[in-house]
């Protein structure tokens, strides 16, 4: 066992996982050390600088056994990332992070080498920004779903199932018409919920520099489905610049049309499934007993709808 090396436990991912009630999550923090020792034996790995972490994973850097920089990605097994080296695999580099090994009982992941302190919120220019999100997730997006991934199918009909009891939550009688809005736009769509394979969460921050490609995307957490399901997370970047141009709901429409033309989308459909992320992200809130919305959803959904 490689002993010369040790890893520090972030605080962020003891927040995540440390909470007294999460009994997995502290076994799993708990081996956390000797797991990255046993993965750099397995895999013959030497650590070529401090561990970073998100706040769901720790990710250390390394070198191979023939010299290629890589990164080892320890997370819990869980069903977000249960789909994860499947969908790796399919799209087998192509605008994505290459997965180069995998340990399906721990999920652990050996990834190729990006450049983690440079991801597409470097890119000042939103416009440009938006760009490159929007080619490589057309990108992803092209590519046929594998077998056995969570599908957008069971999802959304599990989101409308929720609905009638979530619904009284929310203090504002407007945010529950909005939700009870999104719930109708899904029903309509649900059967035709596609088949491509999704990424579920392409922002900025998912998008680091690389060298074999300009730029490529990481953390996908795959899921079979109809594309316009993907937009919402390109919608909601850099909010804050969003809000201080004046203009939120031009911006919103700008950037939705810009995605829908480069991923060749109908945008009633794209619309639809839109309202569904956001549907999607209420009924989180509300089971985090939240009883309002979040801003940005409510004015992400309002431009739309309003169009």
């Amino acid at each position: 066992m490689n002993t010369s090396f040790s890893v520090d436990v972030p605080d962020a991912l003891v927040a995540s996982y440390g909470k007294p009630d999460n009994g997995p999550g502290r076994a799993w923090l708990a081996a956390l050390p000797r797991s990255v020792a046993d993965f750099l034996d397995r895999w013959e790995l030497r650590p070529d600088g401090p561990a970073g972490h998100g706040m769901a994973s720790l990710v250390l850097p390394v070198i191979r056994a023939d010299g290629t920089p890589a990164v080892l990605k320890l997370q819990p097994p869980s069903e977000e990332n249960a789909g994860v080296a499947a969908g790796l695999r399919t799209w087998n580099g192509q605008g994505m992070v290459h997965l180069l090994d995998h340990d399906p009982e721990s999920s652990t992941q050996l990834l190729e080498r990006l450049d983690g302190a440079r991801s597409l919120s470097s890119v000042a220019d939103d416009t440009t920004a938006l760009r490159i999100l929007a080619d490589l997730l057309a990108r992803l997006v092209a590519v046929p779903a594998p077998e056995g991934l969570r599908h957008l199918a069971d999802i959304a009909a599990a989101m409308l199932d929720q609905v009638p009891q979530a619904v009284p939550a929310l203090r504002d009688p407007a945010e529950r018409r909005l939700v009870r809005t999104c719930a109708s736009a899904v029903e309509e769509l649900i059967g035709e919920p596609g088949d491509r394979l999704l990424h579920w969460d392409l922002h900025d921050d998912n998008i680091l520099a690389g060298q074999r490609e300009p730029w490529l995307a990481i953390d996908p957490e795959p899921l079979a489905g109809d594309p316009g399901f993907d937009l919402l997370p390109a919608l909601d970047n850099r909010w804050d610049e969003v809000m201080a141009g004046g203009d939120v709901s031009g911006t919103v429409l700008r950037r939705f049309d810009l995605l829908t033309e480069a991923l060749d989308l109908d945008r009633q459909r794209a619309t639809g499934w839109t309202l569904g992320r956001v549907l999607q992200n209420a009924l989180w809130d509300i089971e985090d007993g939240k009883s309002a919305l979040e801003p940005t959803q409510v004015a992400i959904a309002d431009a739309l709808l309003r169009r």
